[in-house]
C-alpha cells in the first residue's frame, strides 16, 4: 500500500512539472506570434486609421507600406494630413499641433482710426494699429496674392502656410543631354525642389553651361521669384492632394475641385495619367517622375532628354 501511494505521489510531481514546461512553452509561443505579427498604427487628422509598416520619416512626408501586403507598393502621405504614428514598439510621434485658443467673445476689437481724423481732431484717441485677418487656405484654393497665382496642391495644419502649383504646364525635357555626354548633375533632393535648383544654378557656372542646357528648370524660373520645379516627395504629395488626401481611394470631388479652380482662372487641368518632371535626379540618365493617378506604382525613371509634362510650385 506504501509503495502505490509513493508511485502515484511520483506522478502527479511529473504531471505537474510536464503542464508547467508546456504552459511556458505555450506562453512563449503567444510572444513570438505576437512579435511576428507587431504593426505601425498611422492615424491621420481625419481620424481614418491605417495598419502600416512605416519605412521613412521626414519633416515633409511619411513612406510606408500596407501591413496586409508588405511586399506591395510603398504609399506616401503628407506630414501636414497624420496626427499621429504608433509604432510597434509602442512609442509613438505626434504631428498635429495644438490649436491656438480661440480669443473670448467680448475681446476688444481694434478698430483703424484714419489718420486725418487724428490731426484734425487733437482729442481723438491715437489711431490703432491696423488688424489684417490672415485668409487660410484649402487644397484647391486659387492664391493669388503679391503677383503670386496659382492653386493650392499643399497646405499646413492652420491653412496659413503652403504650396501652391502653377496654372499652367508644358511638356519640355528636364535636360538635352543624350549618349555619350549623359551627366549625373548632382541634383538628388527628394524633398525640397529649391535646393535642386540651386544645385543646377551651381553646375551651369561651373561648367559653362546655360539654363538652355535644362529646359524644365528654366522654364520654372520664367514664372518668376520663387517658382521651381518640385521634388519628387513634393510631387507626391500633389498627387496625393489631388486626390483628396490619400491615394487609397478616389475622391472625384476633390480632383474636380482642383482642377475646376485651374481651368477657370485661365490654367490647364492636370492630366492624371501622364508623368510629371520632378527635379529630383535617379542616375545620369534618368530622373524620377510621377503622376496624378489612383494607380501604382506612384514614382518611375523616366530619361532626362524626352519630353513629358512640368508644372512649377511656389511656397506662400
Amino acid at each position: 500500500m506504501e509503495k502505490n501511494v509513493t508511485f502515484a505521489i511520483y506522478l502527479l510531481y511529473t504531471f505537474v512539472k510536464m503542464k508547467k514546461s508546456t504552459l511556458l512553452l505555450f506562453w512563449a509561443l503567444c510572444c513570438g506570434i505576437s512579435a511576428a505579427v507587431a504593426q505601425d498604427l498611422i492615424v491621420r487628422t481625419d481620424s481614418t486609421r491605417i495598419e502600416a509598416r512605416v519605412t521613412e520619416v521626414s519633416p515633409e512626408t511619411v513612406r510606408y507600406k500596407r501591413f496586409s501586403n508588405p511586399d506591395g507598393p510603398t504609399y506616401v502621405l503628407p506630414v501636414a494630413g497624420i496626427d499621429y504614428i504608433r509604432y510597434a514598439n509602442g512609442e509613438t510621434d505626434r504631428f498635429r499641433q495644438p490649436a491656438a485658443p480661440a480669443p473670448a467673445p467680448d475681446a476688444p476689437v481694434a478698430v483703424p482710426t484714419p489718420a486725418s481724423a487724428t490731426a484734425s481732431d487733437p482729442a481723438a484717441p491715437a489711431a490703432l494699429p491696423v488688424q489684417y485677418e490672415l485668409k487660410r487656405y484649402a487644397v484647391g484654393d486659387y492664391y493669388d496674392f503679391n503677383g503670386v497665382k496659382g492653386v493650392v496642391c499643399k497646405v499646413t495644419e492652420d491653412g496659413l502656410h503652403g504650396m501652391v502649383v502653377s496654372l499652367d504646364e508644358v511638356m519640355i525635357p528636364w535636360s538635352v543631354f543624350r549618349k555619350p555626354d549623359l551627366r549625373t548633375v548632382g541634383a538628388v533632393d527628394r524633398t525640397d525642389g529649391r535646393v535642386n535648383m540651386q544645385t543646377v544654378a551651381r553646375y551651369i557656372a561651373e561648367n559653362g553651361l546655360s539654363w538652355d542646357d535644362f529646359p524644365a528648370f528654366k522654364w520654372c524660373r520664367e514664372q518668376g521669384e520663387g517658382w521651381y520645379l518640385p521634388a519628387i516627395d513634393e510631387v507626391l504629395a500633389i498627387g496625393n492632394n489631388f486626390n483628396g488626401g490619400t491615394r487609397m481611394h478616389y475622391d472625384r470631388q476633390a480632383r474636380n475641385r482642383f482642377n475646376d479652380a485651374l481651368k477657370e482662372h485661365g490654367g490647364k487641368r492636370m492630366d492624371r495619367l501622364v508623368y510629371y518632371f520632378s527635379s529630383t535626379e535617379q542616375d545620369e540618365k534618368s530622373v524620377h517622375t510621377s503622376h496624378m493617378d489612383m494607380k501604382p506604382p506612384y514614382v518611375v525613371g523616366i530619361p532626362k532628354y524626352n519630353k513629358f509634362l512640368v508644372r512649377a510650385v511656389h511656397l506662400f
